[in-house]
């Protein structure tokens, strides 16, 4: 028996056959069809059962599957310890980050140069994406990092979160835009939102999750008049009069460059959370490790400083 005879086991039964799985390993089907029968002569048992448009694992496949799996994974650690004590990183890494993540206040693309750089073995393959559809992808061991927008939900508890931002949320309005006499303090009431067109990120992004929670306990539902992934573009929206944009704090300077007026929300205060996330219930890649660490240094510090 073979590692990769249990790996190719392995492939046919999660993509549920072999002409896919031949794909994937980069195969004949019919050179993967007799690796796996010769791995079923030496166990002396059937491991698949071959059906017309499926392949599924016999009863006898299904016991060995997992110790399957765990043979491979134990394989791979091996590998990567070797590559710590070598202190040559190979490998990939699958980073996350929400839409406009990357500013000059968290600049990741520099953290990955010098991460490219000291580690040119390692490829990193970078992925924009909502909160909720990142962090399901940590979960499903799809993504190693995530830079994500906090939502207000519970998280796995498997999930490992550092804060490295938080920011209250303002509702920005056009400069000539109708003054209420009590939004005089630079503050507006959540629930003097309650009527408004609202212009928001989309469902699914940290910023619109917390601020819908806070909605809800308030009870009332926001009216989401316009949604965009990117706040720059919220608060051009907002400067032509279209709504009231539900974006994170902007300094004086930020409002009058897009023409608005920021109101702090009040009553209650909500606030933002940007936050580095991976899994801390299963191993990462020593790769991913290091990534991990100079993200979590990089940023926290700017957050700090």
């Amino acid at each position: 028996m073979e590692l990769r005879q249990l790996r190719y086991f392995v492939t046919v039964v999660d993509e549920g056959g072999f002409t896919r799985a031949a794909e994937r390993l980069h195969l004949t089907q019919p050179g993967l069809s007799a690796q796996i029968r010769q791995l079923e002569r030496e166990l002396g048992q059937r491991l698949l059962d071959r059906g017309a448009r499926t392949v599924t694992p016999t009863e006898v496949g299904a016991a060995v599957l997992g110790h399957a799996r765990a043979a491979l994974a134990a394989a791979d650690r091996i590998g990567e310890t070797v590559q710590e004590f070598t202190g040559l990183l190979r490998g990939h890494v699958r980073l996350g980050v929400i839409s406009g993540a990357a500013t000059e206040e968290f600049d990741v693309a520099d953290v990955l140069a010098d991460f490219h750089h000291d580690h040119p073995q390692v490829g990193i393959s970078l992925t924009e994406d909502t909160a909720e559809r990142m962090l399901a992808a940590l979960e499903r061991g799809e993504l190693d990092i995530a830079l994500v927008g906090l939502t207000g939900a519970a998280t796995n508890p498997g999930i490992g979160l550092e804060v490295i931002l938080e920011t209250p949320l303002v509702a920005a309005v056009a400069l000539d835009a109708p003054t209420d006499p009590a939004e005089s303090a630079g503050t507006i009431t959540l629930a003097a939102l309650t009527d408004r067109r609202l212009i928001c990120l989309p469902i699914g992004t940290g910023l619109r999750g917390v601020f819908e929670r806070s909605c809800s306990a308030a009870g009332f539902t926001p009216h989401i008049a316009f949604e965009a992934a990117a706040p720059p573009l919220l608060l051009r929206l907002a400067a032509r009069g279209l709504g009231t944009a539900i974006v994170p704090a902007l300094t004086p300077a930020e409002a009058t460059a897009f023409g608005v007026r920021a109101l702090t929300v009040v009553e209650p205060r909500i606030y933002g959370r940007l936050a580095i996330a991976w899994r801390t219930d299963r191993p990462g890649g020593p790769a991913a490790k290091v990534l991990l660490g100079q993200l979590r240094i990089a940023l926290g510090q700017r957050a700090i400083g």
